[in-house]
């Protein structure tokens, strides 16, 4: 059985009560329309101030139940072989001890397995394919779909779809209220749940990493979701506002800067994750950069890593999004599945991100 929200708080809590010296149960400031907040879980041996670190998010989505199952699954694990001394396995993928202990020792991993509990009570209990928050619907607008923002396109970059892409992008967000899926929101990072992940960016600022868990599809994407990378004009970037009449076209040889280094970072370690995958059971997720599933405005991957570029004093945040599985609620036998493979692929990345950085 899945995880409802009461029972993923509970296990954040017992985690911490059973694992003191290597958790911390971190409550956000901001709760949710229906008055929840649910606590991130920092994993790891060392301080927060310590060591750089990884914020793993899941539930964005409510209908996507696999995701924080997935992160208090591997929560426990890592906690569990860190202090028994052990290894772990997971199908036909396998990390000695040695690798769990660099990996708590040297990272801080800050497990956020919960971003959306109003989506998700409400995903489990009245209407299983709700995807968005529960704000409230906005006065004059009625009917059960006006309730609600798509969180991952209320964050604070190119929110304003309409007057920062190209007509013809195709960008896959909506400032109408009543759409069942992609409203973007009143205003840029309106919702508490957005303001949460940011605040946790804000407050450690030794996240240098971040993974956006969802699903299905599956596929493990990388930056940008705007428009295809290009490496080869700085000037060609979000922030450049001659571009807006243009930007999400594909093929017209303007595109989303990105270093060539960062770039081969980000392919490097969504690689890692990938193959990490495959070994547990045989099943390739595949990885690309964002855009090359649909152009988005306003999601979490890509404002994690727009961050340094507004403010070149912030910490730089290479954003990732692991669409797990092939199905938002599959029987639990296939979700265990599922789990071991999400769970191989992070132990990877964060393997990788500590040894290629």
């Amino acid at each position: 059985m899945y995880l409802n929200v009461a029972e993923i708080e509970s296990a954040v809590t017992n985690l911490h009560a059973a694992y003191p010296a290597t958790t911390q149960v971190i409550v956000p400031p901001s709760t949710t329309h229906e008055g929840r907040t649910t606590p991130l879980l920092r994993v790891g041996s060392r301080p927060a101030d310590s060591v750089d670190g990884i914020l793993v998010l899941g539930g964005v989505h409510a209908r996507e139940w696999i995701p924080p199952d997935a992160l208090i699954s591997l929560a426990a694990d890592l906690l569990e072989a860190h202090t028994s001394g052990t290894g772990l396995g997971y199908g036909g993928s396998s990390f000695s001890a040695a690798q769990i202990s660099r990996l708590m020792d040297s990272l801080n991993l800050f497990f956020f397995p919960c971003v959306n509990p109003d989506g998700r009570a409400h995903s489990q209990t009245v209407s299983g394919n709700w995807r968005k928050n529960r704000r409230p619907a906005p006065s004059g607008h009625s009917g059960p779909s006006c309730t609600g923002v798509d969180l991952n396109r209320n964050f604070d970059f190119l929110w304003d779809h309409a007057a920062k892409f190209a007509t013809d992008s195709g960008v896959r967000t909506s400032a109408d209220p009543c759409d069942p899926s992609v409203y973007r929101g009143p205003s840029a990072c309106s919702e508490p749940e957005t303001q949460n992940v940011v605040w946790a960016l804000d407050g450690f600022p030794r996240i240098r990493w971040h993974v956006d868990v969802h699903s299905a599809v599956p596929v493990i994407l990388h930056n940008w979701g705007s428009d295809q990378n290009q490496s080869a004009t700085a000037t060609h970037n979000f922030a450049n506002a001659a571009l807006n009449a243009v930007r999400g076209r594909p093929d017209d040889g303007i595109g989303e800067y990105i270093s060539a280094r960062d770039l081969d970072i980000a392919v490097e370690l969504a690689q890692r994750m990938n193959d990490a995958i495959f070994a547990v059971r045989s099943v390739s997720y595949g990885v690309e950069p964002a855009y090359g599933l649909y152009p988005t405005s306003g999601a979490s991957d890509d404002y994690v890593f727009s961050r340094h570029f507004v403010n070149p004093a912030a910490t730089k945040v290479f954003g990732f999004t692991v669409e797990c599985g092939s199905s938002f609620q599959p029987p639990f036998g296939e979700a265990e599945h599922v789990i071991r493979e999400v769970s191989s692929g992070l132990v990877a990345f964060g393997l990788g991100a500590y040894e290629i950085e």
